[in-house]
């Protein structure tokens, strides 16, 4: 079956009252418009409503993709900022409602960004700035943004991102750890709307992208052992302290 009427298919699913995903028409019409394939592979599985993983990162399902693009809500010519591009889908869908020459997007492992970038440039969105960067630092060279998307779960709204909001500006993430909700923040990290339950992978820091040489152990990882290490004693502690007692006793 042609891809565009694949595409068709698969937009009129979103629609349905049975998932009702897609609402708007910027929305409808920028997923009928951006070329799926290009970003999946597989013309089949590119239109069907499922998530797969590639490369460590996991290509959202395209009702998953629609619910952050309709709570996202760009207008054209928005200045917009995506974080966690992965291979670059909900980006082009993004770009296809501001204007690719106004959207800017970051992953933090390197591959990705250039798979992105191939990607994009062979969709038609080859104006997209892809680069490699921490998502929790953003893109500050070309801030402020009217709308920040972050396409991985953070328990607070990353500092930086929201200071590089515009002044009416807004920020669209899944906020939380094990629950986890889709939130609208505004400036002063302010909740504006919550969009229901998600279930994302967390943020990474620099040490856990899966291209990462070494990976005997991560930054969160070093952390949490520096807590745990705090609050017990080892080993070694207790036998001194038990020998120490017992000499206090003798005397």
């Amino acid at each position: 079956m042609e891809p565009d009427v694949l595409r068709e298919d698969m937009v009129d699913s979103l629609e349905y009252e049975a998932k009702g995903v897609v609402r708007s028409d910027a929305v409808g019409l920028a997923m009928r418009d951006v070329p799926r394939h290009e970003f999946v592979g597989d013309e089949d599985s590119a239109y069907a409503d499922r998530a797969h993983e590639h490369h460590g990162t996991t290509v959202l399902a395209p009702s998953t993709a629609a619910r952050l693009l309709e709570a996202l809500a760009p207008d054209e010519g928005d200045s917009v900022l995506v974080v966690g591009a992965g291979v670059g889908y909900t980006t082009a869908v993004v770009a296809e409602i501001a204007g690719a020459a106004n959207v800017h997007a970051i992953d933090i492992t390197r591959p990705l960004v250039y798979e992105a970038r191939s990607n994009l440039e062979s969709a038609g969105y080859g104006e997209v700035l892809v680069d490699k960067r921490n998502g929790m630092h953003g893109l500050p060279e070309y801030a402020p943004y009217d709308c920040v998307l972050l396409e991985a779960a953070a328990i607070e709204p990353p500092r930086a991102l929201v200071n590089q909001l515009a002044d009416d500006g807004r920020l669209v993430m899944p906020q939380g750890g094990g629950s986890q909700s889709l939130v609208t923040v505004g400036p002063g990290s302010r909740v504006l709307e919550r969009h229901g339950p998600v279930l994302f992978k967390p943020m990474l820091v620099e040490g856990e992208q899966a291209d990462t040489v070494e990976r005997n152990r991560t930054l969160r990882e070093d952390r949490e052992h520096a807590q745990r290490g705090a609050s017990r004693r080892h080993g070694w502690e207790h036998e001194w302290l038990d020998w120490d007692e017992r000499l206090q006793g003798r005397r």
